[in-house]
């Protein structure tokens, strides 16, 4: 039999012979991160894992010291029965886990395979922003200072020590249960070494203790959108803490608080104000100056404007969320009744009530 073309491992990582040990696991983490299986499409997944595979096989080599001087050297020990995939389907080595059991446990594989957990979504977070009754408005940009947990910068999420790697727990083996035999009944529980993650870690980074995820305050920048209102409630996809085993991040959601203003209000996208207007002006009619959100405009008070009156002014109000155009202004007139009155203004408006003969309470004089 002819014999077979050796593959070049350093090619396949993208290295060359000269390259570092860290070197190589650098270049072999970058490639698993992209050609994870459970990260590609449908269409793409089967291309994945036959390239998972290649890598995997070649760092299982070159990975090793040992295992990559006699490579070197031109031996054959690769072809001594590695099984890529043989406990995942879609590529581990079946010899020591220990150089790859952080690749599953960062990325996890989708769905639960013999013990490792699946990843996870991280957790999401809540922050309240404080906005005046204009920012709320126009909409504003803010920055907020935001604790979440990061994936650890120091051991890149493995929870061990830099240079080391989890191993598979050799209680369950892997498979995160045991099992327990009770009468004709085999009962499974998470392992009390692992506790259900199938991996142990001997050596923990020194940062985070072997968690993984390190705690971090930052400053983020959020857009708040225009027409916000007092406890509206906003969402930023991936904002939040980091996911589990290479889950996706959480989100952030932002809760408005509106300060009050000293002569608006809120109703929606309604803006509310209340116009004092003077006895004679609402009597004779009149135009007034009323100031709005977006400069002054000008009111036409007709010839016997009532009090509590309400006019409308269209597209003056708040701007609706989602690009639906604006709301209006309501202007509500409040009569104002002048309190003391010299001696001719009482002459004038008593023979002014003695012309008009009025009785506004004449509908109820058949109830007395």
């Amino acid at each position: 039999m002819a014999n077979r073309r050796r593959k070049d491992y350093y090619e396949i990582l993208g290295v060359d012979k000269k390259s570092t040990q860290d070197e190589i696991k650098k270049s072999y983490r970058k490639l698993a991160r992209k050609y994870h299986p459970d990260r590609a499409s449908e269409g793409e997944k089967k291309k994945s894992e036959e390239k998972f595979k290649e890598i995997s096989e070649a760092y299982e080599v070159l990975g090793n010291p040992k295992k990559r001087q006699e490579y070197d050297q031109g031996a054959r020990f690769f072809e001594s029965g590695f099984r890529p995939g043989a406990d995942f389907g879609f590529g581990a080595p079946s010899g020591d886990f220990g150089q790859f059991s952080d690749i599953f446990d960062l990325f996890g594989t989708g769905k639960k395979r013999r013990g490792y957990e699946a990843p996870e979504k991280g957790r999401d977070l809540q922050y309240n922003v404080q906005l005046s009754f204009e920012q709320a408005l126009k909409g504003a940009a803010v920055k907020i200072n935001v604790m979440r947990e990061k994936v650890c910068s120091n051991c890149g999420g493995t929870g061990a020590k830099p240079g080391t790697f989890p191993k598979k727990c050799p209680t369950c083996g892997g498979r995160g249960q045991i099992a327990q035999n009770q009468g004709f009944f085999s009962i499974s529980r998470p392992c009390p070494q692992c506790l259900g993650r199938g991996v142990v870690i001997d050596n923990p980074c020194s940062v985070c203790r072997g968690t993984g995820r390190a705690k971090k305050t930052e400053p983020i920048a959020v857009k708040i959108p225009a027409g916000v209102t007092d406890g509206s409630r906003i969402r930023f996809p991936g904002k939040g803490e980091a996911g589990y085993r290479g889950g996706p991040h959480g989100d952030l959601y932002v809760i408005t608080r509106v300060n009050s203003h000293s002569i608006f209000k809120r109703d929606g996208s309604n803006i509310l104000l209340d116009l004092p207007i003077s006895f004679t002006e609402a009597v004779l009619g009149t135009k007034v100056k009323v100031p709005t959100t977006n400069g002054v405009v000008s009111l036409k008070i007709p010839v016997g404007t009532q009090d509590g009156q309400v006019f409308r002014l269209k597209g003056k109000g708040a701007p609706r969320l989602k690009g639906m155009g604006k709301g209006d202004m309501l202007v509500k007139v409040r009569l104002v009744i002048p309190r003391k009155l010299d001696k001719e203004e009482k002459e004038i408006l008593k023979k002014f009530a003695e012309k008009r003969k009025e009785n506004p309470r004449e509908h109820l004089k058949k109830f007395m």
